[in-house]
């Protein structure tokens, strides 16, 4: 399942199709409420509870093992399900994931004391501090939204099977996402170990 970042929405995504589905896996892409054509409104509680019921469909639908795939924001909705403990997931991938939406709030409206102001936190240490299954980081090396520094922190924090891709001169929406590359399936490999 993959959870997109905060720009665009699931439709805007039909490369992880191209490149996963062409490794063998089964590819849903979620689409938050809030965004599309989805009504509701998008908060840190709603993202989280509506990616928990969309994940228990896809596991009762499909069966194992499930991946969660987090892009950016969906990094944050991928540490919320996993917390949860609600659905058995076997491996993550974190694409330019970040510590906790508060350290990225005060790095850009420092001015503003933003991490006391945040109400959505996505606490990703705190959130994937007990789990046990495998996890990879994308990370862009050129990253002006995410700094390295938070993305970097958070997979320091984590005490699991871990692995971390990095892109040279890729910013935050310009990782090499073609299907021919062969991170892909050197990703899946590691998180399907």
């Amino acid at each position: 399942m993959v959870f997109h970042g905060n720009a665009g929405s699931a439709t805007d995504r039909t490369y992880y199709l191209d490149a996963l589905e062409k490794l063998g896996y089964r590819v849903i892409l979620a689409e938050y409420p809030g965004y599309a054509a989805r009504n509701g409104a998008p908060s840190e509680s709603a993202l989280i509870s509506d990616g928990i019921q969309t994940a228990k469909q896809a596991l009762n639908d499909f069966g194992e093992p499930v991946f969660l795939w987090g892009e950016s924001l969906g990094s944050g909705v991928v540490g919320g399900i996993v917390q949860s403990g609600q659905v058995p997931v076997k491996g993550i991938v974190l694409v330019t994931p970040f510590s906790s939406m508060a350290d990225v709030a005060q790095h850009h409206y420092w001015y503003f004391f933003a991490k006391w102001l945040i109400r959505d936190k996505f606490d990703n240490i705190k959130n994937l501090q007990n789990y046990s299954g495998n996890t990879a980081v994308l990370l862009a090396e050129q990253d002006e939204i995410i700094p390295n520094k938070y993305s970097l922190k958070l997979f320091e924090s984590l005490h699991h099977r871990k692995k971390i891709w990095t892109f040279k001169d890729a910013g935050h929406n310009s990782l090499p996402m073609n299907q021919a590359l062969p991170w892909w399936q050197e990703v899946m490999q590691f998180v399907t170990d």
